[in-house]
């Protein structure tokens, strides 16, 4: 099913992230994970690829499991790194020839530190992905957004102003980068209004429950974490049971007010991790219990 229509419904959709695991270790934690979250009825999951695109045919092959072995709708990240035009064409081809209806369109991370370098015969942005894709198919696209903006991009206007042409290249909804802050969101959403942005914008939340572990992540990607936060995380970062209920907590009430508010849904980064979602989404399930949506065929 598009998610697109499964943003329609009047529910709030719940949505997981997962990245193809290195081994057959990964590969049980992963299995252990969807058990436990699939109980959760998840509207969608989402598979990435590695970075600089190193994990394509593992995303691939993921995804068409998640649809064919659990029943769960799933996306797949398709990005323009170390990919040529044609290579992202066979990618987009299998996809199709696998009845996978939903692809996030990225332009990706590079593979190393440093400024990202298009491929000679590929995409330097997502929006020429999504042109692309909607051009030759008919996926239901969705791209990434930024409400502290991307961290590459000069300004908050430019970077809206990439986002604008990426939805009117074909993203049909978009996932915003991690915050902690939901004012980031709302101030973001509100500022995209304004320029005539109208497709759903769906925040993205990570749990913290490593306090080196996200201050990797928040540097690499532009996010702020708040004083307040940031000072009880670093008060508390050699009790890792009581970083992880932090965590949990601030991120549940972080969902809670986004959905009272009117987000559409919510997005958790999970990290091929269960125990921090599930115990958030069983909080919110209290006040918006899943909807049942068909299962993928």
């Amino acid at each position: 099913m598009r998610i697109r229509e499964l943003l329609t419904t009047g529910r709030p959709s719940f949505s997981f992230e997962f990245f193809p695991p290195k081994d057959e270790a990964g590969f049980a934690q992963l299995r252990e994970t969807l058990a436990s979250l699939r109980e959760l009825r998840p509207t969608y999951v989402s598979v990435t690829y590695g970075t600089g695109g190193s994990t394509r045919r593992q995303t691939i092959e993921l995804v068409t499991s998640l649809r064919a072995d659990y029943g769960i709708e799933a996306m797949a990240h398709v990005t323009c790194v170390n990919a040529s035009r044609d290579e992202l064409l066979r990618v987009l081809e299998y996809l199709d020839e696998s009845n996978i209806e939903n692809v996030l369109a990225l332009r990706g991370d590079p593979p190393a530190a440093g400024p990202f370098t298009p491929h000679p015969a590929g995409f330097a942005h997502a929006s020429e992905l999504a042109a692309f894709a909607r051009r030759y198919f008919d996926f239901c696209l969705g791209g990434a957004c930024y409400p502290e903006k991307h961290v590459e991009a000069l300004s908050p206007e430019v970077d809206l102003d990439n986002l604008k042409h990426k939805v009117e290249a074909g993203c049909e909804y978009l996932i915003t980068q991690l915050f902690f802050d939901n004012q980031r969101y709302f101030d973001f959403v509100g500022r995209a209004r304004a320029a005539g942005i109208g497709v759903p914008i769906i925040p993205g939340i990570m749990p913290i429950t490593n306090v080196r572990q996200i201050e990797r992540f928040t540097r690499q990607c532009g996010a702020t974490i708040p004083e307040p936060l940031r000072s009880e995380l670093r008060r508390l970062q050699d009790d890792p049971h009581a970083v992880l209920s932090l965590g949990v907590a601030h991120a549940t009430a972080q969902c809670v007010e986004l959905l009272q508010r009117g987000a559409p849904g919510i997005h958790f980064y999970t990290l091929n991790k269960s125990p921090a979602t599930r115990t958030i989404l069983m909080a919110i399930r209290t006040i918006y219990p899943p909807a049942r949506y068909p299962a993928a065929s």
